[in-house]
């Protein structure tokens, strides 16, 4: 089962590490607590739309780039979920996606896929 928390998660820590911002550094400037942060970015609570703003500003990202990305992810989770039970998905995939290969989806070991997207064409195959 794919879940939303844990993918969001994923994709706030990913963000805070690009920036070399640690945990204590975004808590602060988000006013959110140290633990709380931290359990959100490893998808054990749920963030509100107030918090999840507050993040993104403490961040400098706007939520719509996080929801994209998250989005992206939940795609590809969906994909690889798909992909380990052979029921097929339609997998949207913005021209600005070139290549993705993915072994594992939120902790989900998966079969190799790879999904390119050259020009306005989509493939997408499973290895």
């Amino acid at each position: 089962m794919i879940l939303l928390r844990r993918l969001l998660g994923d994709v706030l820590r990913r963000q805070r590490q690009r920036q070399g911002r640690t945990l204590r550094e975004v808590s602060s400037s988000a006013r959110v607590s140290l633990g709380y942060l931290s359990e959100v970015e490893r998808g054990q609570k749920e963030a509100s739309s107030e918090l999840l703003s507050a993040i993104c500003d403490a961040l400098d990202v706007r939520m719509s780039e996080l929801m994209r990305e998250v989005s992206d992810e939940l795609s590809l989770a969906e994909l690889a979920e798909s992909a380990a039970s052979s029921e097929p998905v339609p997998v949207p995939v913005r021209p600005m996606l070139n290549s993705v290969s993915v072994t594992s989806v939120a902790g989900v070991p998966t079969e190799r896929v790879t999904i390119k997207a050259p020009a306005e064409a989509v493939d997408v195959v499973a290895a």
